[in-house]
């Protein structure tokens, strides 16, 4: 019998570490990208050798991929709104080409 109640795990390397973590198997494609986007990172701030320690080039790496995604978000925002301008506009051109038949 098997027991369907423990969860699925996943082995992922960082920095030469290897981790077991916990996810979901439809997820587990999802984790293995993200951990390879980190363990890039976490491999570029080791290179520069200014940060010593997995710990701290970890945490840099978290604040430099953080930054990237409010970057991501902010001009996700603009973008929306300047469709909305334009959408705005298009609704009005078209409002006006109506009334005038």
């Amino acid at each position: 019998m098997t027991d369907d109640s423990r969860p699925t795990t996943t082995e992922i390397t960082l920095l030469g570490r290897s981790y077991v973590i916990a996810c979901p198997p439809d997820e587990q494609e999802q984790l293995n990208r993200a951990a390879r986007y980190l363990d890039r990172a976490m491999h570029g701030i080791h290179a520069r050798g200014k940060v010593l320690g997995a710990e701290k080039i970890a945490i840099m790496a978290a604040l430099n991929i953080t930054h990237e995604l409010l970057q991501v978000l902010e001009e996700r925002k603009e973008s929306e709104a300047t469709l909305a301008r334009l959408n705005e506009r298009l609704e009005r051109a078209l409002g006006n080409d109506a009334s005038s038949r």
